[in-house]
């Protein structure tokens, strides 16, 4: 796949140049280059993302952080199974715990909302640093829901986290799941001020914490591309209307025409000759 002139493969994190040392130079650099690509349009064109994985992939599978990439780029394509498989191969590779919680999650997306509940309770979870451990919680909370059980997620989400004053990372995210499963379960006052926390906290725009308060006060937008075409529409009706006066006006014309025929004759020849009734 075509590399832009402008990636040259120094974007890509210390740790994971430090790992791809171990392969000869020019590969390292390839590499390199397609992890940027992967990082680069994993949110906006995560099918380019996964294209790119592939590559990087196919040129070192032995790379935890290869491995690692092409799990995010099979994850944010929705290929739960093969998601999966990556990130164990990249866990059993680096010997870390940070990748347990998005590994649970896929179990959640393979229909398997138990065995991700099974995971927030192992001991890895306790290894897991701060973000780790919110993004745990998270997923538990979405395996609740799965299973139909709103208030044990809603439980699952009150945490000291939650609650806490100083805005973190994760914090716009924690409220808003907290927001949507208090929605979800018909508490629609406290949910209402949670989307308003959530939006407090959302410094980057992770959510539509916005969009979801809007809707819950009965806000419509109007996309400026709709009034657009409310307008082409108006105009297209008012020319319409004009085209449909200039055949009635017309028409008219026709009939008055047609009506002084009735009263004009032509001689012979061909001048026209206005009948005139005898004194």
């Amino acid at each position: 796949m075509p590399i832009p002139e402008d990636v040259t493969g120094d974007e890509i994190d210390k740790d994971v140049r430090q790992e791809l040392q171990s392969l000869p130079k020019t590969l390292a650099e390839d590499v390199a280059k397609n992890l940027v690509m992967v990082a680069r349009l994993i949110d906006e064109d995560p099918e380019g993302a996964y294209g790119y994985s592939k590559v990087a992939l196919r040129l070192a599978s032995r790379v935890a952080a290869v491995r690692e990439a092409a799990g995010f780029a099979a994850y944010a394509n929705q290929k739960y199974s093969e998601a999966l498989a990556e990130f164990r191969a990249a866990r059993r590779m680096s010997g870390g715990v940070e990748l347990w919680p998005v590994m649970a999650d896929c179990e959640r997306g393979l229909g398997r909302p138990e065995k991700a509940l099974d995971m927030a309770g192992a001991p890895e979870v306790n290894k897991l640093d701060k973000a780790g451990q919110v993004e745990m919680r998270l997923v538990a909370a979405g395996a609740r829901r799965d299973l139909g059980q709103l208030d044990a997620a809603i439980v699952t989400l009150q945490s000291p986290e939650l609650a806490a004053g100083s805005v973190q990372p994760w914090t716009a995210r924690l409220r808003y799941a907290y927001a949507d499963a208090l929605l979800a379960a018909g508490r629609e006052g406290e949910a209402r001020e949670w989307f308003a926390k959530a939006l407090e906290a959302d410094r980057d725009g992770s959510t539509d914490a916005s969009d979801r308060l809007a809707e819950m006060d009965g806000v419509d937008f109007v996309d400026a591309l709709d009034e657009d075409e409310v307008e082409t529409e108006h105009e297209t009706e008012s020319g319409e209307n004009v085209v449909e006066q200039a055949a009635e006006a017309e028409t008219e014309a026709e009939e008055a025409e047609d009506s002084v025929e009735g009263q004009v004759g032509r001689d012979e020849a061909g001048h026209v000759a206005v009948d005139r009734d005898e004194d």
